[in-house]
Protein backbone atom coordinates (compact mmCIF):
# COMPACT_ATOMS: atom_id res chain seq x y z
CA UNK A 1 0.00 0.00 0.00
CA UNK A 2 1.10 3.53 -0.72
CA UNK A 3 0.89 6.10 2.02
CA UNK A 4 0.80 9.79 1.24
CA UNK A 5 1.30 12.99 3.15
CA UNK A 6 0.37 15.17 0.17
CA UNK A 7 -2.41 17.75 0.47
CA UNK A 8 -2.88 17.35 4.19
CA UNK A 9 -3.36 13.57 4.29
CA UNK A 10 -1.73 11.95 7.27
CA UNK A 11 0.86 9.24 6.89
CA UNK A 12 -1.78 6.77 8.11
CA UNK A 13 -4.15 7.50 5.20
CA UNK A 14 -4.11 4.91 2.44
CA UNK A 15 -4.24 6.35 -1.08
CA UNK A 16 -5.59 4.16 -3.85
CA UNK A 17 -6.37 4.80 -7.48
CA UNK A 18 -9.21 4.36 -9.93
CA UNK A 19 -8.42 3.47 -13.52
CA UNK A 20 -11.35 4.48 -15.67
CA UNK A 21 -12.60 4.56 -19.23
CA UNK A 22 -14.82 7.30 -20.62
CA UNK A 23 -16.79 7.19 -23.83
CA UNK A 24 -16.63 10.59 -25.46
CA UNK A 25 -19.34 12.33 -27.49
CA UNK A 26 -17.45 11.50 -30.70
CA UNK A 27 -17.49 7.77 -29.82
CA UNK A 28 -13.82 7.58 -28.87
CA UNK A 29 -12.56 6.20 -25.58
CA UNK A 30 -10.41 7.99 -23.02
CA UNK A 31 -8.43 6.07 -20.38
CA UNK A 32 -7.38 7.84 -17.21
CA UNK A 33 -6.68 7.39 -13.52
CA UNK A 34 -7.64 9.30 -10.42
CA UNK A 35 -6.74 9.00 -6.77
CA UNK A 36 -9.36 9.14 -4.08
CA UNK A 37 -12.46 7.31 -3.03
CA UNK A 38 -14.87 8.41 -5.77
CA UNK A 39 -14.19 8.45 -9.51
CA UNK A 40 -17.39 10.42 -10.22
CA UNK A 41 -15.71 13.65 -9.12
CA UNK A 42 -13.07 13.19 -11.82
CA UNK A 43 -15.73 12.41 -14.45
CA UNK A 44 -17.52 15.61 -13.43
CA UNK A 45 -14.27 17.53 -13.95
CA UNK A 46 -13.97 16.11 -17.46
CA UNK A 47 -17.55 17.13 -18.27
CA UNK A 48 -17.05 20.61 -16.82
CA UNK A 49 -13.97 21.13 -18.99
CA UNK A 50 -11.89 21.80 -15.90
CA UNK A 51 -8.67 20.82 -17.66
CA UNK A 52 -7.76 21.28 -21.33
CA UNK A 53 -6.90 18.00 -22.96
CA UNK A 54 -8.29 15.12 -24.96
CA UNK A 55 -11.83 15.17 -23.52
CA UNK A 56 -12.23 18.96 -23.54
CA UNK A 57 -13.56 19.13 -27.11
CA UNK A 58 -15.25 15.72 -26.91
CA UNK A 59 -17.77 16.44 -24.16
CA UNK A 60 -20.01 15.18 -22.77
CA UNK A 61 -18.26 12.05 -21.60
CA UNK A 62 -19.77 9.01 -19.92
CA UNK A 63 -18.04 6.66 -17.50
CA UNK A 64 -18.26 3.18 -19.06
CA UNK A 65 -15.76 1.26 -16.90
CA UNK A 66 -13.67 1.69 -13.78
CA UNK A 67 -11.63 -0.41 -11.40
CA UNK A 68 -10.15 0.51 -8.03
CA UNK A 69 -6.75 -0.57 -6.77
CA UNK A 70 -5.22 0.00 -3.35
CA UNK A 71 -1.81 0.31 -4.98
CA UNK A 72 -1.13 3.32 -7.19
CA UNK A 73 1.62 1.47 -9.04
CA UNK A 74 -0.85 -1.26 -10.07
CA UNK A 75 -3.29 1.38 -11.29
CA UNK A 76 -0.65 3.17 -13.34
CA UNK A 77 0.43 -0.13 -14.91
CA UNK A 78 -3.17 -1.00 -15.80
CA UNK A 79 -3.78 2.47 -17.26
CA UNK A 80 -0.71 2.19 -19.48
CA UNK A 81 -1.73 -1.27 -20.64
CA UNK A 82 -5.31 -0.23 -21.44
CA UNK A 83 -4.12 2.75 -23.45
CA UNK A 84 -2.34 0.31 -25.76
CA UNK A 85 -5.38 -1.87 -26.35
CA UNK A 86 -7.37 -1.91 -29.57
CA UNK A 87 -10.84 -0.41 -29.69
CA UNK A 88 -12.33 -3.92 -29.97
CA UNK A 89 -10.55 -5.02 -26.82
CA UNK A 90 -11.68 -1.91 -24.91
CA UNK A 91 -15.26 -2.57 -26.01
CA UNK A 92 -14.97 -6.17 -24.77
CA UNK A 93 -13.77 -4.86 -21.39
CA UNK A 94 -16.74 -2.49 -21.17
CA UNK A 95 -19.06 -5.46 -21.85
CA UNK A 96 -17.16 -7.55 -19.26
CA UNK A 97 -16.57 -10.06 -22.06
CA UNK A 98 -13.53 -11.65 -20.43
CA UNK A 99 -13.30 -14.40 -23.04
CA UNK A 100 -12.74 -11.83 -25.79
CA UNK A 101 -10.40 -9.75 -23.62
CA UNK A 102 -8.31 -12.80 -22.74
CA UNK A 103 -7.91 -13.79 -26.38
CA UNK A 104 -5.58 -10.83 -26.84
CA UNK A 105 -3.29 -10.91 -23.78
CA UNK A 106 -3.19 -11.90 -20.15
CA UNK A 107 -4.81 -9.13 -18.13
CA UNK A 108 -3.18 -7.65 -15.02
CA UNK A 109 -4.47 -8.47 -11.54
CA UNK A 110 -6.40 -5.19 -11.26
CA UNK A 111 -8.55 -6.19 -14.26
CA UNK A 112 -9.35 -9.70 -13.08
CA UNK A 113 -13.11 -10.15 -12.62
Amino acid sequence: MVRSTARGASKDDVVGVYVYMLKCADGSFYIGSATGEDVSKRVDQHNAGAYPGYTFSRRPVVLVWSEYSDRITDGIAAERQLKGWSRAKKEALVRSDWKSVSQFVIRPAILTP
